[in-house]
């Protein structure tokens, strides 16, 4: 969990903290046998089907880890021994937790997602295209930050053909 005052660093730290607060979002609506559920996402509307990791189902059978988080997703799991929260569906978790921690996503001409930036400023590129216009522009960007920063990133790629999502 995190403590009163602490930051997030740009990639997970697999605390836990994000997921202990999403039963709200989503629910099981539905076991289909085999460790696959349908999961509604409450906001959305959407409904997604996800399975429990093949190395992560003894994990997930034991909910004793999230017995005091009444509002944890219902795949949150805590391995003590490690030390980390683990997403038992993490291989098919729904696309809200694939961009749960992304403030600004970067889609193609297609619509197709080409990255993410995360936190303050942390791109996470998915193509190599998208990595290497980032090594271009990333200098012009330095010193820039807040509504500035992401002004002058959005107008980068767009023009580069990019669509960016808030």
């Amino acid at each position: 969990m995190l403590r009163e005052g602490a930051t997030i660093a740009g990639k997970c730290c697999r605390c836990g903290s994000c997921c202990s607060h999403m039963r709200d979002v989503h629910r099981v609506i539905e076991e289909r046998g085999n460790n696959t559920f349908v999961v509604h996402n409450h906001y959305t509307g959407d409904a997604e089907e996800v399975r429990v990791d093949p190395d992560k189902i003894a994990l997930f059978e034991d909910e004793s880890s999230i017995e005091g988080l009444p509002n944890a997703c219902p795949f949150l799991r805590f391995d003590a021994k490690a030390g980390k929260a683990w997403c038992t569906v993490h291989l098919t978790r729904p696309d809200l937790c694939r961009e749960y921690c992304c403030r600004l996503l970067v889609l193609d001409a297609q619509g197709k997602l080409a990255g993410r930036v995360t936190y303050q400023t942390a791109l996470i590129p998915d193509t190599d295209e998208l990595g290497r216009l980032w090594e271009e522009v990333q200098p012009t960007l330095n010193g820039l930050s807040g509504t500035e920063w992401d002004d002058a990133f959005i107008e980068i790629l767009t023009a580069a053909g990019y669509r960016v999502r808030r």
